[in-house]
């Protein structure tokens, strides 16, 4: 257990892209001795609760606390905030954190207010290459602020910011298997007749999937004269099933899937990935050391997916697609290149993984223990 920080409060409810990153703190927090809270909000709650407390988290859910973004959310923004706050000074009176971490959202609104009225220190984290609007405004009570990638706007904040990383889940950060290693057990676990020696493109867009991802994939693929790859796509609940017949009219050799919750093989069987620009999925594909067509969210806040992608690119790693390039005629060209020489993408993919931050959720505790010491020396 770190030396001064024993008891830490984390926000990180709204999107998986909050979520997730302040779950892997929280699991490697705990992991190494410490207590934890995990303090939850957004229309999400009741399910990443159950996910942290499967894997044995303390979680605080908050009521809900809507987007302030909109005029129609002011009230309810307004009411979830008041009851939000005194939930949040009332776990920090009862737990008594040496620290508190924001990682991002307005849903983080009520612990950076408690924090400051109980004097707790507070510490944030953002998950993109640029720093949320959210961020911004809570630096002006922050102690320092870290991100993902090296951030394109760190001027803006109030606070001191640095560059940690992205802190993945666990079992991302195991060694990876080989390909063949990976296609056997996704062949096993799926009943799919992937073959190891086969080019394979994996996509995604995200959880609900990527509706311009989804359509120009199969039907750019589907003009291939050259059929000997295969494709894993991860679809979405709602399009599993229109993509999948659109793969097996084509003849072409896909695992279709809504999701996936063993991304370590999809990633280790892919030679290329064709999917969005969210934080998690960048650094993702720096860790797993792969080549990507990133086809940025054009409605994400700011824009702030296609600064990720910018930072990909920037290795050496990505191609940047917008939404209305996305289309079976540029799939059908840049695969015409891709299974030409194949092994040159993965190549330069290979080549990011020298920017990887595997130790982005240790160096985050690292950096507020290294803060507290001083503090009370």
């Amino acid at each position: 257990m770190m030396e001064n920080l024993h008891r830490l409060v984390i926000s990180c409810g709204g999107t998986g892209g909050h979520f997730y990153p302040g779950l892997s703190l929280a699991r490697t927090f705990q992991r190494d001795g410490g207590d934890v809270r995990l303090l939850l909000g957004g229309k999400h709650v009741e399910s990443q609760a159950k996910i942290a407390e499967s894997l044995g988290i303390g979680v605080e859910k908050l009521g809900p606390m809507p987007s302030p973004g909109h005029l129609a959310n002011a009230v309810p923004f307004a009411r979830g905030c008041w009851h939000g706050c005194a939930a949040a000074m009332a776990l920090l009176r009862m737990f008594r954190p040496e620290a508190v971490l924001g990682m991002g959202s307005f849903a983080s609104l009520p612990l950076t207010w408690a924090a400051y009225r109980c004097r707790v220190p507070l510490f944030l984290h953002d998950g993109n290459a640029r720093i949320g609007k959210a961020n911004r405004w809570f630096s002006r009570l922050a102690v320092r602020l870290d991100t993902a990638f090296p951030a394109v706007n760190a001027a803006a904040a109030h606070c001191p910011v640095g560059c940690v990383g992205m802190p993945l889940r666990p079992e991302l950060r195991l060694p990876a298997p080989g390909k063949a290693a990976a296609v056997a057990e996704l062949n096993r676990l799926y009943h799919s007749e992937l073959r190891a020696e086969r080019p394979t493109v994996l996509v995604f867009g995200g959880s609900q999937g990527a509706l311009a991802i989804n359509r120009a994939l199969p039907q750019g693929l589907a003009l291939q004269p050259n059929r000997d790859f295969q494709v894993i796509h991860l679809a979405g609940e709602a399009m599993a099933g229109e993509v999948r017949a659109a793969y097996e009219q084509a003849g072409i050799a896909a695992l279709v899937l809504a999701g996936c919750d063993r991304m370590e093989l999809c990633y280790a069987a892919a030679g290329l990935v064709v999917a969005r620009a969210g934080g998690s999925t960048v650094a993702e594909l720096i860790w797993f050391g792969k080549f990507a067509i990133l086809v940025p969210y054009p409605y994400a806040a700011e824009l702030h997916q296609d600064d990720n992608a910018a930072y990909l690119r920037s290795l050496g790693a990505a191609e940047i697609w917008r939404n209305a390039e996305c289309t079976p005629e540029r799939v059908r060209d840049f695969f015409t290149a891709f299974l030409a020489a194949p092994d040159s993408w993965q190549r330069r993919g290979a080549e990011a993984k020298k920017a990887a931050l595997p130790d982005a959720a240790e160096q985050e505790l690292a950096l507020i223990d290294s803060w507290l010491g001083r503090k009370r020396a």
